[in-house]
């Protein structure tokens, strides 16, 4: 089987992305396998502190490696890592890739942590993937009433081609998550900004790594299909799934009051996310529906 570098690379060449959905419990990470296993493409299943702290960081890595070990090309990400303790924590764990989310701190101090994680990350197991974030876009995956305080959206707030060449040079992160109108979470009452897909290309042309775009709940396919042949080589998406999985948990609840059996009750939630990861892989990789 591909490793997820030699994945990434395919996916840059073919100007197509993997897919990252976050995950918390079985049902979400189910209905992620059983889509990819049904289109034949790969995935990245992340978890963030948050995330990793509900469900255990070795309890994550040994339910999706045991996937794998089944044939199936699915990898776990620790995603928005934010203390090189919680970074050493899923090194330990066996994390195939970590994000260091510096994205609220100082340019210089976020090349500082950046590089001490990237240094610390290769010296115990080269073949983990590092991905640094440049520009704040927010910082959870909810249902918005307006932009995140702060968050990177104007074109003077937004990553530039020179911070991003130095940051990678200074950092040697072998991804970059770069704030390109992209925000965490999905506003619910107004459209998602739209994607400066200028910048994703002359990012990408600077850096020369794989980009990787967070936030894309909200999205339109237009905007991400842009960006992918721009540049991106993963698109996250976590906000989108949430909503439509604790909708149908509502309606599941209310159909059969009297129902206690869990795998009763998230049946309907566990289709209801499988639809919206199916719909973002086909738009991802190009398939026809």
């Amino acid at each position: 089987m591909k490793t997820l570098k030699q994945i990434i690379k395919a996916a840059e060449k073919k100007k197509v992305a993997v897919g990252h959905f976050n995950f918390a419990e079985m049902s979400v990470l189910r209905a992620a396998v059983d889509v990819a296993e049904k289109l034949k493409v790969p995935i990245i299943m992340g978890t963030s502190e948050s995330e990793r702290a509900f469900m255990g960081p070795d309890q994550a890595v040994t339910l999706v490696k045991s996937l794998r070990a089944m044939g199936l090309p699915i990898f776990i990400n620790a995603d928005h890592t934010k203390s090189l303790e919680r970074v050493r924590e899923a090194a330990a764990a066996g994390y195939d890739a970590i994000l260091f989310d510096g994205g609220s701190l100082s340019f210089e101090e976020n090349v500082k942590l950046t590089k001490e994680v990237v240094e610390y990350v290769k010296s115990i197991n080269p073949d983990i993937i590092v991905e640094g974030e440049l520009g704040y876009i927010g910082s959870s995956s909810k249902l918005l009433k307006e932009v995140p305080e702060g968050a990177a959206i104007t074109k003077e707030q937004l990553t530039t081609v020179k911070e991003a060449k130095e940051f990678v040079k200074e950092t040697k992160v072998d991804m970059l998550a770069p704030a390109v109108g992209n925000i965490h979470g999905m506003l619910v009452n107004a459209p998602e900004p739209n994607l400066d897909l200028a910048r994703v290309r002359a990012i990408k042309k600077a850096v020369g790594i794989p980009l990787v775009l967070h936030g894309a709940s909200g999205n339109t396919d237009n905007d991400v299909k842009g960006a992918i042949r721009g540049g991106i080589s993963i698109v996250h998406v976590s906000t989108e799934i949430r909503a439509a999985w604790r909708k149908a948990l509502n309606n599941s609840l209310k159909v059969d009051e009297e129902e206690i059996a869990p795998y009763r009750i998230l049946k309907a939630p566990r289709e209801v996310a499988g639809e919206v990861i199916e719909k973002k892989l086909r738009v991802f990789n190009k398939l026809k529906k």
